[in-house]
């Protein structure tokens, strides 16, 4: 029992590995790739470390434009998604339930719908409606930002509903009912008991919600007009080639998304133990006690760590110089480059003394004399002559039989006087 145990642990231990490694390996890759000195994103070969790409990215207008439209857009998403999700799932909670199934379906279905054809019904209704309207073509409805906002809150308000949903499942309506009871109108119910309740499923659909219109393109690359998010400006920019700027800002998104949830832990954490009967303090006299917040919250270590290992690589980053670093790589890539060249003509002159070698020992035996050739002739003979056409050059002559004069090889069969021969006179 015992070794089998320790199979299973060491199979769990290591079907761990291959999945983690298998979702976190691509972005520990490029997260490396941001500190790599060569102009194209790789890990190895490892050259010089750099900050370089920092300020590549720092300095990039496109870049930077698109982070700010995306901002913009997910601000506007988040708001218009997590109302209409809220309101969808109140008013499925509300709803006759006879008609539940069919009104869930109705409102899952542009999670269903590929984003493509989202995209291109958004910017094809608003225009029909601003042609109906009389607008110009600079109006509101043909802004990329508003027809953006619009055709991402199609499918994303599904997903805050089905977050608004399982919340509300938890909900007990006699609260409601009680205090309708003790004179509270429908706004203060829902003031003063559901929205406190449902204020966690709220910041969870908010952030699933900016989240996903971060990182939208498929409905986004028909409506943005002139005002294009960070995924199309990346886009645009991997046609033409890439460098490790975009591995500095995935680096930075990485780093970002792992601060958020270790804030959020430290918070919930933080939570729950101010909801517990009394704060854990150590038993044993005289240790060196933590702050209350670091008590049984390893999060709140780890991300303190982080903070100072942050702080420590931007310090390093200001005084540290890659140059004298980037001089050597480029001497041993000149040197490599002189060594292949050197190869290369060494080989080319030991292929040209062996082709010299073979020809001079096989020239007895291949340059035996041919044919006798008549002087001034080629191979295929006097075919090309100028003169080759003039039989009486190059052909001998033979005695032909002697003809009268003026026939032909024919006789007088062709003669114009032919038939006018007169027929022989008999004696």
């Amino acid at each position: 029992m015992r070794a089998e145990n320790v199979f299973l642990k060491i199979m769990l231990w290591a079907y761990l590995v291959i999945f983690f490694g298998y979702l976190l390996g691509p972005l520990i890759v490029m997260s490396i790739t941001a500190f790599n000195s060569p102009s194209f994103p790789k890990m190895t070969p490892w050259e010089c470390l750099t900050f370089e790409w920092f300020d590549v990215l720092a300095n990039d207008t496109r870049i930077l434009n698109g982070i700010e439209n995306s901002l913009i857009v997910g601000v506007g998403t988040v708001i218009l998604s997590v109302i209409m999700g809220l309101a969808a799932a109140l008013l499925l909670t509300q709803i006759w339930p006879k008609l539940r199934a069919t009104y869930y379906t109705v409102v899952i279905a542009p999670i269903l719908i590929p984003g493509v054809v989202l995209g291109i019904s958004t910017l094809v209704f608003w225009d029909r409606i601003s042609v109906m309207l009389g607008m110009s073509t600079g109006s509101i409805l043909h802004n990329g930002i508003f027809l953006t906002i619009l055709g991402q809150s199609t499918f994303i308000a599904s997903y805050c509903m089905l977050v608004f949903v399982a919340r509300l499942q938890r909900f007990d309506t006699g609260l409601t009912e009680a205090a309708l009871d003790l004179g509270a109108t429908h706004v203060q119910a829902f003031w003063k008991i559901l929205l406190p309740f449902m204020k966690p499923a709220i910041g969870s659909a908010a952030v699933l919600a900016f989240l996903a219109s971060f990182e939208n393109y498929n409905t986004t690359t028909f409506t943005f007009g002139k005002f294009p998010t960070l995924t199309i400006e990346l886009a645009q920019k991997v046609r033409y080639g890439i460098n490790p700027s975009i591995s500095s800002l995935a680096f930075i998104i990485i780093a970002l998304t792992i601060f958020g949830a270790l804030i959020h832990e430290v918070y919930r954490r933080h939570q729950q133990l101010a909801l517990a009967n009394g704060a854990p303090v150590s038993a044993v006299s005289g240790r060196v006690q933590l702050p209350r917040i670091l008590r049984g919250n390893p999060a709140a270590i780890i991300l303190i760590l982080l903070a100072l290992g942050g702080f420590s690589t931007i310090w390093f980053a200001q005084t540290y110089s890659p140059d004298v670093c980037k001089m050597d790589v480029r001497e041993q890539k000149r040197l490599i480059q002189e060594e292949r060249i050197r190869a290369i003509r060494e080989q080319r002159q030991l292929e040209m003394q062996q082709k010299q070698q073979g020809s001079g020992a096989s020239g007895g035996s291949t340059s035996a004399p041919s044919a006798t050739q008549s002087p001034g002739q080629g191979a295929f003979g006097n075919v090309f002559k100028p003169d080759n056409l003039d039989r009486s050059t190059t052909e001998p002559k033979v005695d032909k039989p002697a003809q009268s004069p003026g026939k032909g090889a024919f006789g007088d069969v062709f003669a114009p006087n032919n038939l006018d021969k007169a027929a022989p006179k008999e004696e």
